[in-house]
């Protein structure tokens, strides 16, 4: 005979937290950004508080070194017994570092000579700019490139492709009779896009680009040791099998099917939701934008180093005040645990924004590091740099750099340049690889500039020009790079 029995299972299940997606949002953004984007959780959430230093009165100053001996248990509360989670986090450290007098890490740039002009106008990059930048900066076959190019180019603006194989393949010219070659092309170059910033574009539905966005982030998950692996896998399974379902919030049927909990079914959902379903709207923008440097690269002694530029970035501190109400006794169970959730926010941001300023300081003094005699002499002194190298060098993945340079800029004492003007490939041969392509097409101009208009130079010719000069170049190189500067023909410069 059946009886009901009441069942205790002890499970732990790891759950994919907004911090995550914020923590990749946040490296994307420039100084101006940043600061937008401060301001507005100063509005929403009221832990945090902006510090003005001027009107921090004796009392707080005399009070300081109190409120930093305070231990977790303080923040926490007085009932000890209750054993809440909360009251296991250290928080005592974290109040010493944000509390008093304000958390902003020690920054130089005010210092700094600052440049002509502090903030000026630039165009914005469109998402082909982007991406094409990003190719430029990878190593590939000049089949797989050209598909890749051809992809960039037949994307809408949400950064879905709306070209067939086949129309790609006319578009780059592929031999149409060497069919598995073609595929292998084909298939070779919609993985390379794949890997570019922002995740998902290239794709051709809804479904492959989400399903992209979520394997990345359970690379950044890897990458950087965080929870929610499972809430991840449970979301892959959703988008892969059941976007339908989760088109028509059918969370009953949802729950059957992929034989789950609803609390499971619901956190995978959430997941899904802080994906991007329009990838290339976000460098899609058609107005000009205010920019300013983020970084210097400062030359003090014999080295040059980097200098983040935080000048009228808010300075962030917990309210001491909500501290002092969670130690209040009778204080309203939503109350209390309104506040512990705001807190544990209000440094998952701190924590975001300092990981940020790391990376960005990481990846820049790679760069330093490279482009030595880019600092010392200009443009000239460029030097071929990738993408995956730096990535390698400072331990994340590609798509990391790619968001910590992109739409931002450094002061240099050659002038103010966007930091992903450092990242470009190599021209390949033995003495050609420390060539950049920007300085190649540089000098394949200034040839031409100084030709006779009445007897223009050949692609041939100015391809041998070059060979003497110690770079190894093909005519059709040439002619290609002539092509992407908008420079005619030698039969259409000729003069008569």
């Amino acid at each position: 005979m059946l009886q009901p029995r009441l069942n205790i299972k002890l499970t732990q299940r790891q759950a994919l937290t907004p911090s995550l997606v914020q923590m990749v949002s946040v490296l994307a953004l420039n100084k101006l950004e940043l600061k937008d984007m401060i301001n507005g959780e100063l509005v929403e959430n009221p832990v945090l508080e902006e510090l003005d230093e001027s009107v921090e009165t004796m009392d707080e100053l005399a009070g300081r070194e109190g409120d930093r001996e305070r231990s977790a248990e303080d923040v926490a509360g007085t009932d000890a017994a209750a054993k809440d989670p909360f009251d296991e986090v250290d928080f005592g450290s974290y109040f010493q570092d944000y509390l008093d007098p304000g958390y902003r890490t020690t920054s130089n740039y005010e210092e700094l000579d600052r440049p002509s002009f502090e903030q000026f106008l630039s165009q914005p990059s469109t998402l082909s700019d982007h991406l094409l930048w990003q190719l430029g900066s990878i190593s590939l076959p000049s089949d797989v490139r050209k598909v890749a190019e051809a992809i960039v180019g037949n994307l809408n603006e949400d950064g879905y492709l709306i070209a067939t194989d086949a129309e790609l393949a006319e578009a780059a010219f592929l031999d149409t009779a060497l069919v598995g070659e073609r595929a292998q092309s084909l298939a070779r170059a919609r993985a390379v896009i794949a890997e570019l910033d922002p995740v998902g574009v290239g794709a051709r539905d809804l479904r492959e680009c989400l399903l992209r966005q979520v394997d990345a982030l359970r690379t950044e998950i890897e990458e950087n040791g965080g929870d929610g692996a499972e809430t991840l896998e449970l979301a892959r399974q959703i988008v892969d099998r059941h976007l339908s379902l989760l088109q028509k919030k059918d969370m009953r049927e949802l729950v059957r099917l992929c034989r789950s909990t609803a609390e499971e079914v619901q956190a995978a959902v959430e997941a899904i939701r802080r994906l991007d379903p329009r990838p290339g709207q976000r460098y899609n923008a058609i107005s000009t934008r205010l920019i300013e440097p983020d970084v210097a690269f400062v030359k003090r002694g014999d080295e040059y180093v980097v200098v983040m530029n935080e000048e009228d970035l808010p300075t962030l501190r917990l309210n001491a005040g909500y501290r002092k109400m969670l130690r209040e006794k009778g204080l309203e169970r939503d109350v209390r645990e309104y506040v512990k959730e705001r807190y544990k926010s209000a440094i998952q941001l701190l924590r975001n924004i300092e990981q940020r300023k790391n990376t960005i300081l990481r990846t820049c003094e790679a760069i330093v590091q490279r482009q030595q005699d880019f600092l010392e002499k200009g443009v000239e002194g460029l030097r071929p740099m990738m993408i995956k190298e730096v990535a390698e060098e400072i331990g994340v993945h590609p798509s990391t750099v790619s968001r910590a340079v992109a739409n931002k800029y450094v002061h240099t004492a050659q002038g103010v340049y966007e930091l992903r003007f450092f990242f470009s490939e190599g021209v390949n041969g033995p003495e050609g690889g420390d060539v950049p392509l920007l300085l190649l097409k540089r000098r394949v101009k200034k040839l031409i500039e100084e030709e006779d208009p009445g007897k223009p130079w050949t692609d041939d010719y100015l391809a041998a020009e070059l060979q003497r000069q110690g770079i190894k170049v093909t005519r059709r190189t040439v002619a290609k790079y002539r092509e992407d500067m908008h420079i005619p023909s030698t039969h259409q410069r000729r003069q008569r």
